[in-house]
């Protein structure tokens, strides 16, 4: 890759993060919902987080929301039972979430719907833990735990902005460092890559740890604006299948992928998904399907056939 090439990747990243910034800096005053803004963004750093994981190696974790759960727990202990400032627990979470990958890092022997189960296996194993009523004096168990004396609505929105631009940045660094186009190879071909003198093994791992302290912190600040949930808030299945739909529409392996997934597809469930659930059900599957027979590669394939180069 050119000098030349490099440095408009480099600042094709700054621009979409200063975009970024300031465009949900801006909504709040104009739009008003902070609360749908915040679910958004939180949304958009799962589908950010994940695109890390599978669009730079291919291994797509069912589980993912695992990550997310163990964070906000994470956080919200840390925050009952220290005397921790609350961004400081946060970072905890996300730390939890990073020893966590570290634990189940294992499973990147495996591979393909292998891979994809198998995380998804863990996910309900950590769900099944918590929710455990014999922990309950630990974890809140099917009770659920309360941090709302740290409970900052605004303050956690700007925290969960600072995540987004977090992982977003990473994305950047993915698309257009050394690092990525390694892990691009391996996903590729890992043979080759290997014998071309690519860790294969640790690349991975350092993708994996990277990909859950990224949902790790943003279950931290995610539990952090909630102040009050459940189990079941911080580890359903539809989160993770929300942030793979959102990631796989926009286009894995890119910047902004995820970001239009994100922005059109939950734009379109706030519109009609929540009142009228039904018919959104039926647009959501055909959107799926014809995502999957038409355009494999997402929303921004569309520019690629026709040579226009994307971020």
């Amino acid at each position: 890759m050119s000098d030349r090439s490099l440095f408009e990747r480099w600042r094709s990243g700054l621009i979409v993060l200063v975009l970024l910034a300031a465009l949900f800096l801006l909504l709040p005053h104009v739009y008003g919902n902070e609360s749908l803004l915040f679910t958004l963004m939180t949304f958009i750093v799962l589908a950010q987080g994940l695109n890390l994981l599978y669009g730079f190696t291919g291994y797509l974790p069912f589980g993912y929301v695992g990550f997310f759960g163990c964070g906000a727990y994470a956080t919200s202990l840390l925050v009952l039972h220290t005397s921790l400032p609350v961004l400081l627990c946060v970072v905890g979470g996300g730390l939890a979430a990073v020893v966590m990958g570290l634990i189940l890092g294992p499973l990147l022997r495996l591979s393909g719907a292998y891979f994809s189960i198998a995380s998804l296996a863990a996910s309900q194993i950590l769900y099944d833990v918590v929710s455990n009523t014999n922990l309950a004096d630990i974890t809140g168990g099917p009770y659920g735990l309360k941090i709302e004396q740290v409970y900052a609505p605004t303050a956690s929105y700007n925290t969960m902005l600072a995540v987004l631009v977090l992982a977003t940045a990473l994305a950047a660094y993915f698309r257009s460092s050394a690092f990525g186009m390694g892990l691009r190879a391996m996903k590729q071909d890992p043979v080759s890559a290997a014998m071309a003198g690519i860790d294969v093994v640790r690349a991975r791992l350092i993708t994996w740890l990277i990909s859950a302290g990224v949902a790790g912190l943003a279950g931290g600040v995610y539990a952090w604006n909630l102040s009050v949930f459940y189990p079941e808030a911080v580890f359903t299945l539809q989160l993770s299948v929300f942030a793979i739909v959102f990631a796989l529409f926009g286009g894995v392996g890119t910047v902004i992928g995820p970001l239009i997934g994100a922005g059109v597809l939950y734009s379109l469930y706030s519109a009609i998904g929540i009142s009228t659930p039904q018919y959104f059900q039926l647009i959501y599957g055909l959107l799926i399907v014809l995502l999957v027979l038409f355009l494999p590669g997402g929303v921004l394939s569309l520019f690629t056939r026709r040579g226009i180069r994307v971020f």
